[in-house]
């Protein structure tokens, strides 16, 4: 005598246990912290990636607004507080260090600058600046991690790259306003006055953060005579 079938739905799996829930969440995991390979990826994609991390960066630099603080990041105090979540966004950002922003910054005020100077000293102006802008990073960031800060070689140099920008732009305004009714040396001062500011504050509200309060200004000061250079460069040629 044949035995009677079990019905259909008797005969489904039976559900997994939490061994083996706990080994498929584990390799989902893996699969997602597992280092990306751009080997096989088109060229214009990953290009367009970096541009992309460039802007944002410099969007950073350029309009550190909040909308739910009246100044953004410029308003996180060095102190142990806890900034918003628009805040650590701009943060987060700006500890993805890259290098590619930062070169093309150095490459274009050097550029401007050799233009602007006397055709027998256009290389020697494009070299001085380009060995300024790296050189002067490197110091101001030796000198941070000498004084017991935590921030990276590499993520510094970004910082004060990136912070560069707004020389940059102020070096094309007065190129730009040479030949007019508004070439005139106490509207230079004014354009990189306001560069000078902007580009100090960005950099040094993020920089201080990784240094402790008692030796902090001997952190931040040195960046501000970094930017001082550079301006004068600018006001120079």
């Amino acid at each position: 005598m044949s035995q009677p079938q079990s019905p259909q739905w008797a005969n489904a799996s039976a559900p997994a246990s939490s061994t083996e829930v706990e080994e498929d969440n584990g390799n989902i995991m893996g699969d997602l912290m597992a280092p990306v390979s751009t080997l096989d990826e088109p060229v214009m994609e990953t290009i367009m990636r970096d541009v992309r991390s460039v802007v944002s960066k410099l969007r950073v630099v350029l309009l550190p607004l909040d909308r739910t603080t009246p100044f953004g990041y410029a308003g996180i105090s060095q102190e142990e507080i806890q900034p918003g979540a628009n805040q650590l966004v701009v943060i987060n950002r700006l500890r993805d260090w890259d290098l590619w922003g930062p070169l093309l910054i150095c490459l274009w005020l050097s550029v401007i600058l050799s233009i602007k100077a006397p055709t027998n000293q256009a290389s020697a102006v494009f070299a001085a600046v380009f060995v300024t802008v790296w050189a002067g990073s490197a110091v101001v960031t030796l000198n941070a991690q000498m004084l017991g800060g935590t921030i990276s070689f590499f993520q510094s140099v970004c910082v004060l790259g990136y912070c560069v920008f707004p020389l940059a732009v102020a070096s094309v305004v007065i190129f730009a306003l040479k030949y007019t009714w508004f070439g005139v040396v106490w509207l230079d001062l004014i354009w990189l006055g306001i560069a000078l500011v902007w580009s100090t504050r960005a950099s040094t509200i993020f920089i201080g953060q990784y240094i402790v309060k008692e030796r902090r200004a001997l952190a931040v000061y040195p960046v501000f005579f970094f930017y001082i250079f550079l301006s004068w460069l600018i006001l120079l040629f």
